[in-house]
């Protein structure tokens, strides 16, 4: 079984949803680094300048180890914290998540405004599609051109069946196709190769890192 790591999601998301009368507004986007998040904040509170708050929430890493919030004018405590922990709590980084609030003339006391952003994200995350991601090993195999169709059908339906990802195929002098494959399976991947080309292809171990598997 190969390592996993926390999820992210595969696009952006807006979602919006309306208690007593104000409008919380949850934009959710996939990241790959504080800077990229920061970008995404920046233009959301431009498009949405009139907006009374717009607040915050990131988690970036491969192990989620970077969190951030803002509460953006709310009382301490009642909006970026509450959306951090739905973030936590889901399981998700690479991620960030702003929550734009037009108010609608009643308060809601500070329960009914972390309540209200919690749900914002939440719901914002019921509607995006998950991405898994996990610690596989490049694997490749150079082909000659003649025998490409055969194995290009054959490694992208071993890799359905083995929990592995078909990398593509690149062509040069030969063939050269990748696959991102758990550890548990390398040598079985191997044996197959072997089998099927009767020993005149070899698979190429390579660098191993954390890969998007699609769901």
């Amino acid at each position: 079984m190969a390592a996993t790591f926390p999820s992210t999601i595969a696009a952006r998301v807006d979602h919006e949803i309306e208690i007593r009368r104000s409008r919380f507004i949850c934009h959710l986007a996939p990241v790959g680094s504080v800077a990229d998040a920061d970008a995404f904040i920046a233009r959301v509170r431009k498009e949405f300048w009139d907006a009374r708050h717009n607040c915050v929430a990131m988690i970036t890493g491969a192990t989620a180890d970077k969190a951030r919030s803002s509460d953006d004018g709310e009382p301490s405590g009642t909006a970026g914290v509450p959306m951090l922990e739905v973030l936590r709590q889901r399981g998700v980084t690479d991620i960030v998540a702003v929550v734009t609030r037009y108010f609608g003339g009643v308060k809601l006391g500070a329960g009914g405004l972390v309540r209200a952003y919690g749900s914002a994200v939440s719901e914002a995350l019921d509607r995006a599609r998950i991405v898994r991601r996990r610690a596989l090993t490049l694997i490749t195999v150079d082909v000659p051109h003649a025998d490409a169709g055969r194995y290009d059908n054959l490694l992208r339906e071993w890799a359905a069946h083995h929990d592995s990802v078909f990398g593509g195929v690149e062509y040069a002098a030969a063939a050269s196709f990748e696959l991102w494959v758990p550890a548990c399976e390398i040598d079985a991947l191997a044996s197959d190769i072997a089998a099927r080309s009767s020993g005149s292809l070899t698979a190429v171990t390579g660098e191993t890192r954390v890969v998007d598997v699609p769901t």
